[in-house]
């Protein structure tokens, strides 16, 4: 590959000129004045720069930062050559698609070289194409600085890449089949849709009912759901305002979006903090405009975050695909920068999620040491039912469920995509189910009070 690279760019040609074997084909192109970019075609024996070909395998198109001149000859060829594919992914149809530029090497443009090669093989729904070139150090395809552009159904392959060499399209395994990713899109709309209801409903009982207001843990756990809402609102409009295009309406949505997931994160990680002031400290947990100062950390901390992103990196923000591993997903307003959204999204939620997981083993460590001390087994058998919603319930306002995206790869890719999608989507909804139970306690326990009350009297 190296020497058939070589041959070609230091082929001496005054014009433009073509030419093809059993297994090449190839163009070498010589720019007359200012090179303002280039189309090439490519069918199974002819390559041309002047006309569209109807039996076209491949076509180029190279932008004008390639900044080609009189003394350099674009080098184009397409090899059809099983002997290249060395790895367990099928190279589609054993071809190869050379770019080079004789006397320069072209690497990081802004520009990009967008390669479209139409599919004549039918792809079955457990496989996807992947754009990859051949690296000539490690003699492996690599898929840095290319992007593959292509959905179901559709009959050609767009690689969109910022450097020219040898690339190729790999039929690789698909992370999840179409029908389970529709699928899982209808759950994560039905659910966040009902979260994002029934949390509404529980922010306006809460402000209704005095006596609930008064509870600081109820305050704290209103806080998580305004947060959800917050994060349900921009989220499931966000697919229709990409495909608007309307760039400041997308950068408003992905701001608010990031805003409200770091919230979310927050106020999880402000329950796990509560948890332990309750359970660990139990005495002398009194602290100064507590609420306030909870609020400060759960709402400001995410806009000092958001702030230096933007003060950092303005682009950072835009349409981007919901799965940064599959670029053919559906698009959303959000982080495009992949190293932004790990540092800020990841990185923050894995801090938030071991303190929680650590904050969960204390509650169940604390539940347990106390039904030691029961005697009764009537009672332990009616608390156990008890403990059990206590922990269901401390699992839900933690955010653990999240956690589950951490085993959502190999043979638990489906299981655990459902679980992460069911779970996560109604998060919203369990919170309102524990709203209720609470509200249910409270009206019992004042029910109760004046019960006494009553009985003092008479």
């Amino acid at each position: 590959m190296k020497s058939l690279k070589q041959v070609l760019e230091d082929t001496e040609v005054n014009e433009t000129t073509s030419m093809s074997t059993n297994t090449l084909v190839a163009l070498l192109y010589k720019p007359k004045g200012p090179f303002a970019g280039l189309e090439i075609y490519a069918s199974e024996n002819e390559a041309t720069s002047e006309k569209t070909l109807t039996n076209s395998k491949v076509s180029v198109c190279l932008p004008s930062e390639i900044g080609a001149g009189s003394n350099n000859t674009i080098v184009f060829c397409m090899l059809t050559w099983s002997g290249t594919n060395k790895t367990s992914d099928i190279l589609y149809e054993d071809r190869l698609v050379g770019l080079s530029v004789r006397g320069k090497n072209i690497s990081g443009l802004q520009q990009r070289v967008n390669i479209t090669i139409n599919l004549t093989m039918e792809i079955n729904d457990n496989q996807k194409p992947s754009c990859r070139f051949l690296d000539f150090s490690t003699y492996n395809f690599s898929e840095d600085g290319c992007t593959t552009l292509w959905r179901p159904g559709q009959s050609q392959v767009i690689c969109s890449c910022d450097h020219l060499t040898y690339f190729a399209v790999l039929l690789v395994s698909a992370d999840l089949p179409v029908e389970h990713q529709e699928i899982l899109s209808y759950i994560t709309l039905i659910g966040c849709s009902l979260s994002l209801f029934v949390l509404v409903i529980t922010v306006l009982l809460f402000i209704i009912n005095r006596k609930v207001r008064a509870d600081v843990s109820m305050k704290v756990h209103i806080n998580l759901a305004i947060s959800l809402i917050l994060l349900n609102v921009h989220f499931l409009p966000s697919h229709t305002v990409a495909a608007l295009a309307h760039s400041g309406l997308c950068l408003y949505f992905a701001l608010a979006l990031h805003y409200s997931l770091l919230a979310t994160f927050s106020w999880m990680a402000l329950e796990g903090f509560h948890l332990y002031l309750l359970l660990v400290r139990v005495f002398n947990i009194y602290i100064r405009r507590y609420l306030l100062k909870l609020s400060l950390v759960g709402w400001g901390v995410p806009v000092v975050i958001v702030s230096l992103v933007i003060i950092i990196d303005r682009d950072a923000y835009g349409i981007s695909p919901l799965d940064s591993k599959n670029p053919n997903s559906t698009e959303i307003c959000y982080i495009v920068n992949d190293t932004v959204k790990m540092v800020t999204t990841v990185g923050m939620f894995s801090l938030v999620f071991c303190f929680n997981l650590i904050m969960l083993g204390v509650t169940i460590r604390r539940l347990v040491s106390l039904r030691k001390k029961k005697q009764s087994e009537y009672i332990d058998r009616d608390r156990a039912k008890q403990d059990i919603c206590t922990l269901l319930g401390v699992t839900v306002l933690l955010g653990i469920p999240w956690g589950l995206v951490f085993f959502s790869f190999g043979y638990l890719t489906v299981p655990g995509h459902y679980a992460f999608c069911i779970l996560n989507s109604l998060q919203g909804f369990f919170i309102f189910l524990r709203f209720l139970m609470s509200l249910r306690k409270i009206r019992n326990s004042t029910a109760m009070m004046s019960f006494k009350t009553q009985s003092t009297n008479s």
